[in-house]
This record gives structure tokens, C-alpha cells and sequence, in this order.
């Protein structure tokens, strides 16, 4: 029995030696634990991502903090317009001067360059409000899409329904003033609501089609009957050309926004969706949405 004894304590003393050495063999060759990832730092003030089948939350920096959102306001923009009872993407607007005029008394602000006569339709609007961020086809399309008798009366109703829309999704630390994010004091959001956005809105086939798109050539009818061709070209290309997988969403810029992105990817049959908002550089905007979009997938 003592022989007994003495053999078990053996084999257990050589279990553990054994486990030991195996554990500093391990560590001597940079194995990490299973499934830890490195946290990244990122620019950006705020950030969020999120696992879009399960809404998992996969990264999180001041996520809740509210923060001038910039263009990607317009991602409500076209959300609204797309949840438009019996929508006709092919129906025609005429592009009128206010449109135009718009432009020109906020100063600089980003434009599809509509031209004042032309007819475009409500599918051409959507990628001049996306590819390019154009102000003046955000206000064509609020407009259009707006209640009231008079434009000012149409424009308030828009973006009456673009909080309506903000507060049905759970967006509770969200508020816009304006249809395209050029805002009068009270426009922001949160990385983690634009990210809710983001999911909603990408439920949508047009409106995925969309903000994929890195170029594209629109023919459009002039007041005179003629024809001719718009071409615009993505603000998220860097994203949607530099990193594999990508598919949207929109970018956002502004004096108190700084750079904003939010973006979508999918690898592996895993989409992952998430937000940047003031980042210090339109590069970096993307560096930090990459870095993200890694860490995501990684986890």
C-alpha cells in the first residue's frame, strides 16, 4: 500500500512538472491564449462594431457619446426615401435652382453638381446623395419626398420623419436638423446608433446596391429633351477598393464632425458593420474603420 502510495505522488509530481514545462514552452514561442486578439487604438473619438447576424457588440469606444455626424446623416436621408409607400425609383424630379443655390450659400459642401432643368430620376438621386455626398441631391430628394405646400414646409416635414425613423430603431441618443448633415446646431448621433442605421438600411437591395458602388455614369434627360451623363465617384472608395470585402456604407466631413465613416464588410459568409466618428483625416477615417474591420473578423 505505501509503495502504492508513493507511486501515485509520483506520477502526479511528473503530471505537473510535465504541464509546467509544456505551459513555458508555450510561452517561450509568443503562443497567445485561444481566441484573444489585441484591442486596437484607434483616432477616432468614438467607434463602434458590431457582428451584423447576431448584433453582438465586438468593439466598443465611447459609443454612446454624442457626436456631430457629418454626411453620414444622409444614410437617414436615404432610408426615409426608400421607406416611402408605393416608391417609384424611376419617377423624375426637376432639378430646380434653389438646389443649386443651396450649394452656393453654405459654401463649401460636397455636390452631385446637378444642373438646374435636368430630370433625374429618384434611383439617380439616391447615387448622387451617396457616390459623391451631394447636398444639392439630399435636398431634391427631401423635396420631393417631404408634406407641405411650400419647399421650406416639405424639407421640415423630411427631416420630421428622419427623427420619427432615428427614434423607431432605438436610435435614443440621435437627433437631425437637417436632410444632408450640414447642421444648425443640433445634428448628431452615436457611433453605436449609426451603426443600428447602418444594419437597418443595408436591408434594403437598392440601397446596398448602392453605397458598392465606387463609380458610376447616370444619363439623365435635359430641360431641352436632350440628354446627358452624370459620373460620380464614391467618397468611401479608399475603403471599398483597399480593403477585402467591403460592402458600403458612407463617409462624413465637417468642421465639428471632423471624419466620420461608416462602413460594412463581409468575409466568410460574417458581416461586420460598425462606426467611426471624428477621426483627424479622411486616411486615417479609413485606417481606423480597417483596423476595426481586423479585429472584428478576428474575434
Amino acid at each position: 500500500m505505501i509503495t502504492g502510495i508513493k507511486g501515485t505522488r509520483f506520477r502526479r509530481a511528473a503530471a505537473v512538472t510535465l504541464t509546467t514545462g509544456a505551459v513555458l514552452a508555450a510561452g517561450a514561442f509568443g503562443a497567445a491564449p485561444a481566441g484573444a486578439v489585441a484591442t486596437p487604438t484607434i483616432s477616432a473619438k468614438g467607434g463602434y462594431t458590431m457582428n451584423n447576424g447576431t448584433g453582438a457588440t465586438l468593439y466598443k469606444k465611447a459609443a454612446d457619446t454624442k457626436l456631430s455626424t457629418g454626411s453620414t446623416t444622409k444614410i437617414m436621408t436615404a432610408k426615409v426615401v426608400l421607406s416611402q409607400p408605393n416608391l417609384n425609383l424611376d419617377a423624375k424630379v426637376t432639378v430646380s435652382s434653389a438646389y443649386s443655390n443651396y450649394i452656393v450659400d453654405s459654401g463649401y459642401v460636397s455636390s452631385a453638381h446637378l444642373i438646374v432643368g435636368d430630370k433625374v430620376t429618384v434611383k439617380q438621386l439616391l447615387y448622387g446623395l451617396m457616390l459623391p455626398s451631394g447636398c444639392d441631391a439630399a435636398y431634391a430628394l427631401a423635396d420631393k419626398f417631404g408634406s407641405g405646400s411650400t419647399r421650406a414646409a416639405r424639407v421640415k416635414s423630411f427631416i420630421g420623419k428622419m427623427n420619427t425613423t432615428a427614434r423607431s430603431l432605438g436610435m435614443t441618443n440621435t437627433h437631425f436638423d437637417s436632410f444632408d448633415g450640414v447642421g444648425h446646431g443640433a445634428n448628431y448621433s452615436t457611433p453605436r446608433d449609426l451603426t443600428k442605421l447602418a444594419s437597418s438600411a443595408m436591408k434594403n437591395s437598392t440601397f446596398k446596391s448602392v453605397v458598392k458602388t465606387v463609380t458610376t455614369k447616370q444619363k439623365v434627360t435635359t430641360s431641352s429633351g436632350g440628354y446627358r451623363y452624370y459620373t460620380w465617384e464614391n467618397t468611401n472608395k479608399p475603403l471599398l477598393t483597399g480593403y477585402s470585402g467591403t460592402i458600403g456604407v458612407k463617409t462624413g466631413s465637417g468642421p465639428e464632425a471632423k471624419y466620420c465613416l461608416v462602413f460594412a464588410a463581409t468575409r466568410n459568409g460574417k458581416t461586420i458593420i460598425g462606426t467611426v466618428l471624428a477621426s483627424s483625416s479622411a486616411t486615417v477615417r479609413t485606417d481606423d474603420a480597417k483596423k476595426l474591420l481586423n479585429y472584428s473578423f478576428a474575434r
